[in-house]
Order: C-alpha cells, then structure tokens, then sequence
C-alpha cells in the first residue's frame, strides 16, 4: 500500500500544467496542499523507519498473543497533539495501556458512554495493571474552554463531554476567585482537574476493588509545556510538586484522605 503514496519530491518536479483526460489544465498546487504532501510523506517515512527500526528491534513484543500484553500502567491522558506518552516517559512498548480524550477527562461509572470506562475496566479486571496515572498539560485548551463555555457554545458535543468535569469549573469558582491572572487560573484548573478525575476513577468498581486490596495506586500528573517538568500530586504536602527532585510520595487516593477544598485554596495563596 505505501507505493501507492507519490513523494512529495516527484510531485514538486511535475509540471503545473498537467493536462487532464478532458483535456483541461490543472491548477498549480498551493503552497497549502505542497504542505500538506510534504507531511503525508513525513508519515509515510516514518512507518519505514518503524519497520525497520523499531519493529525489529521489539518484534516479540508486537507480535506476541493477546495473553502476554501485561502493561502495569493505565496512562490517562489529554488528547493535545503534544503529548506522547511515549516520548513524555522514555518507556518502551508494552509497558503502558493508553486512554487519550480532550481533558483527559474520566466519566464516573455508568456515565461512560464514550468507550473509556470499558478501557479502564479492561485495563483492571483483565491486564491487571497495578498503576493508573492521569496526566494533565498546561494551556490545556479544553480546561480554557470549561471556564469561558462561550467557545463551545456551537459545539454541543464537546460541552457535553465538559460536564464530566463541572466539579473542577464550581470548585475554581468557590475557592479561587482571588487568582485572575488568566494563566495561573488555567493552571490551577489543570491540577484541579487531575483530582477531580481521581475522584470519579473510583466510582468504577473494579478500581475500587482494586484499591482495597491495596493493589492498585492511583498518580495524579502535570506536565508544564513551558519547562518540559511534570509535576505529580504529593499527598502529604497537598500540592503538585517536580516529580524526581523531592522524595515524592503516592497521591492522596492510595497514601491518604484527599485534602479539603479550603487547604487546597491556602496553598495557592
């Protein structure tokens, strides 16, 4: 199938007045549409590459049955064409079961309609994966949209998605008023939105029960696109802190209560 793809260079040297079998004169390509070429091609080499690199160094893994694909973490994450779970944690493939929406939003149980909570409990009850990490991104253009819903006025389906989150908007607007410099209320709505998301994780039995038995952890994540640092949530000082330069701890689901809104609201004083 990848023959049947023309390289963008062979196109670039074709004339512009190609004629068509009705015996019209093509228009010239724009410099949009070369573009546009030039990346599918991008693609095209990099499923080479992959072949010929990736996949042959890690054929076992791709190539094993179903039975053997034992990730230990669900990676919940935003679907923001910058982040690459990946690339983000350096892991290779085969080691992290990947759920990616707008948000990185969790649905409580039942009111899953989307496919996600069917991934979660697959991911629990069948992989038996022992780490769920949810991770949120600075300038996360959904969480804009979930304080100023005047952008999605037109767009009923993304507002709908948005009210799986509406706990994090009343939360933001009853303990951080004081906080109106527009990036740093983002923000604070980013971290926000990881616990809030924790929270609905474990409405779903089979988190529930896999915390109970104490074989489950739960981590909350941020990665800042302005420094490349992610930071993770640490239970005993109640803040997201850089992940590798303290002595991080588990996040408040598995290594105690969650912090009240109120103490929440004193830190970011």
């Amino acid at each position: 199938m990848l023959s049947a793809f023309v390289s963008a260079a062979t196109i670039a040297s074709q004339s512009a007045r190609r004629v068509t079998k009705d015996s019209r004169v093509r228009k010239p390509l724009s410099p949009t549409q070369t573009v546009e070429i030039i990346l599918v091609q991008k693609l095209v080499e990099g499923i080479h590459q992959f072949r010929n690199g990736i996949f042959s160094s890690e054929q076992s893994v791709f190539e094993g049955p179903v039975d053997d694909q034992h990730p230990p973490v669900l990676f919940i994450t935003c679907s923001d064409s910058r982040i690459d779970p990946i690339l983000l944690t350096q892991i290779k493939p085969g080691a992290l079961f990947v759920l990616q929406n707008a948000g990185n939003i969790v649905p409580p149980y039942k009111a899953a309609e989307d496919g996600s909570g069917a991934t979660i409990e697959y991911a629990v009850s069948v992989l038996g994966v022992n780490n769920i990490v949810i991770c949120a991104h600075s300038q996360c253009e959904a969480m804009g949209c979930l304080l100023d819903q005047s952008h999605v006025a037109k767009h009923a389906a993304i507002g709908s998605w948005l009210c799986h989150a509406e706990s994090t908007r009343q939360i933001i607007e009853e303990n951080y008023a004081h906080i109106t410099e527009a990036t740093e209320r983002l923000m604070a709505t980013v971290e926000e939105n990881v616990l809030v998301q924790l929270e609905h994780l474990q409405t779903y039995p089979s988190v529930a029960e896999a915390l109970g038995r104490k074989a489950l952890n739960l981590h909350g994540w941020v990665c800042e696109f302005e420094t490349g640092q992610v930071l993770g949530y640490d239970s005993l000082d109640c803040q997201f802190v850089p992940i590798g330069e303290t002595n991080f701890k588990a996040p408040w689901v598995t290594g105690g209560s969650r912090p009240s809104r109120e103490l929440r609201h004193e830190l970011h004083e």
